[in-house]
């Protein structure tokens, strides 16, 4: 008879009783994760803190690395490693106060089996509450189940109770009364009618989104699968970013130099210097310009309807980022392009959608709105955003939408009130310009699509963009990250924390309308066009159907 040596069964210890486990995910990259450890080490204390006040303790599931001089978790395998010490069964929370790669944990929460709960401090200096938010979208998406917390500091009594319902019961109930279904349509509405036209020309015809390089940032949510896609009549053209750098590499510096002229034409502003490890310079952009002329020859080569280009961690160690080629494709008005040959403009009068970050949901959610407000005679520049903070001002709390390097210009008002500036070296070594600005005031159509059940959703909402003082512009961005766009975004009837109870992702995508009734107008039309795909559709906060 022949004998084989089985795999010994992992054995854990019983969680003990009235004690939580800790976990931190992190960043891959080692200068983000050591910069951002003191954060991350006052929130675990002020939540260790809130914790034993209310009778528990609390065991860290992995210790601090003294030679890295951090204590994240800083890749799928040490993640893997981490679960197979920590009880099954114990009460685990995730604890962020930095933007985190979500796979890194991933693969020990879906097998977890006790309470999950991830929190954040409410802090705009390090994106933890983008992480949060990153990570919820994902279990979502995974059909895990878990709660979600966030608070300054943790002494706040809202906060308090909710963990201490969390602590007693392994759940928390948010206010998501805010989400309602799409309620009945009128077929013989103009708006209705157009959407569902134009989801029926987008079945038919078919689009093509061209993808470089599938998945950014352990943005687990931010990949949807073909199943989920096609049936909508969006199909995926894989590509590889080694392409792009190749056909990057055939750009004249003399094309190059043609962006940069057009744009200094426009008025808009490089913020240039001469150290090349901390400043911004021509070098660096001339680079970017190449790439946003590589990218549309590339989509025209395959005759993409929507491009993204992996972020942060994709050509970081090649070329300068890719921001400035992302927020001119999102622009009607940009610079133009010919083909090699030099015959043919591409893309004429028109934006390209750039789905940054190569969010897929965002994916889907660029073409869409491009296509909608097009059919209307509305500028169809649209982009991500991410929810990354925000406080009260002047009686409405006003979210920072701010987006990690670039927005279409229309959205600042236009080039001349636009800027580019160096990316931070902590996630861009080889540097590269920003296309910063601040949002202009206005109305705004904000959205999210999502999976939840194995199902595509989409969450619609209104809202509009607030003038705030400049002052107060600038604090906000030195509260976060001056280098990059920012929103003054208010979400009409959308609390703070509904907002963050409810959102299924990191990223909210938003375009502008003229005014508030073609605003109204171009969310039934959305809406008639998502729910005629198939796709589910919820209307948030205060949204006028008619």
């Amino acid at each position: 008879m022949t004998s084989y040596t089985l795999p010994v069964p992992l054995s854990q210890a019983p969680a003990p009783e009235h004690t939580i486990v800790t976990v931190a995910s992190g960043d891959l990259r080692h200068s983000a994760n050591e910069k951002c450890w003191p954060t991350q080490q006052r929130l675990e204390t002020d939540f260790a803190a809130a914790v034993e006040a209310l009778g528990w303790g609390v065991q860290r599931g992995h210790a601090v690395d003294p030679v890295k001089g951090h204590g994240f978790i800083d890749g799928q395998r040490m993640g893997i490693e981490v679960f197979k010490t920590i009880p099954a069964d114990a009460p685990l929370v995730v604890v962020e106060a930095v933007w985190q790669y979500s796979h890194h944990v991933l693969a020990g929460l879906r097998s977890h089996r006790g309470p999950i709960l991830v929190v954040a401090n409410w802090a705009g200096d390090y994106p933890g509450l983008v992480g949060l938010l990153n990570l919820t979208g994902s279990l979502t998406k995974a059909g895990v189940a878990y709660s979600a917390l966030w608070s300054k500091d943790f002494t706040d009594e809202w906060a308090v109770a909710k963990l201490r319902s969390w602590l007693e019961t392994g759940a928390i109930e948010h206010d998501q009364s805010h989400v309602r279904d799409l309620p009945a349509l009128d077929p013989a509405s103009p708006e209705v009618e157009l959407g569902v036209a134009l989801a029926r020309q987008l079945q038919q015809e078919k689009a093509i989104i061209g993808i470089f390089d599938e998945g950014c940032m352990g943005m687990y949510n931010a990949i949807i699968d073909d199943e989920l896609l096609n049936p909508l009549g969006i199909y995926k053209e894989r590509l590889s970013q080694s392409a792009l750098y190749a056909e990057m590499n055939r750009v004249s510096d003399s094309e190059a130099d043609e962006i940069k002229s057009w744009l200094d034409a426009a008025g808009f502003t490089f913020h240039f210097g001469q150290d090349e490890a901390t400043e911004l310079t021509p070098a660096q952009v001339r680079s970017q310009f190449k790439m946003y002329i590589a990218a549309l020859r590339i989509s025209d080569d395959y005759g993409l309807d929507a491009v993204g280009i992996q972020y942060q961690q994709g050509l970081k160690d090649l070329v300068p980022a890719s921001d400035l080629a992302e927020g001119l494709l999102n622009n009607v008005e940009r610079p133009p392009v010919f083909s090699r040959d030099g015959g043919r403009e591409l893309y004429a009068g028109l934006a390209l959608p750039h789905f940054n970050e190569v969010d897929e949901g965002v994916a889907v959610d660029a073409l869409v709105t491009n296509r909608v407000w097009t059919a209307m005679g509305l500028d169809p520049a649209n982009t991500l955003h991410d929810v990354r903070w925000g406080e009260e001002y002047d009686g409405e709390f006003v979210w920072v939408f701010e987006i990690s390097g670039s927005v279409p210009a229309s959205h600042n008002g236009g080039y001349d009130k636009s800027y580019s500036m160096r990316q931070p070296a902590m996630f861009f070594p080889l540097g590269g310009g920003t296309l910063s600005g601040v949002s202009k005031p206005g109305e705004i159509v904000w959205s999210r699509v999502f999976i939840m059940d194995g199902v595509l959703h989409v969450d619609l909402g209104r809202g509009h963009v607030a003038d705030l003082p400049a002052e107060e512009t600038q604090r906000r961005l030195d509260a976060t990250d001056p280098q990059w766009p920012i929103m003054h975004a208010v979400l009409d009837g959308v609390s703070r924390d509904q907002l963050m109870a409810r959102h299924k992702a990191n990223h909210a995508q938003v375009a502008y309308a003229p005014d508030a009734d073609l605003a109204d107008r171009a969310v039934l039309a959305k809406a008639a066009l998502f729910q005629e795909l198939g796709v589910i559709v919820h209307l948030c906060g205060d949204v006028a159907i008619r």
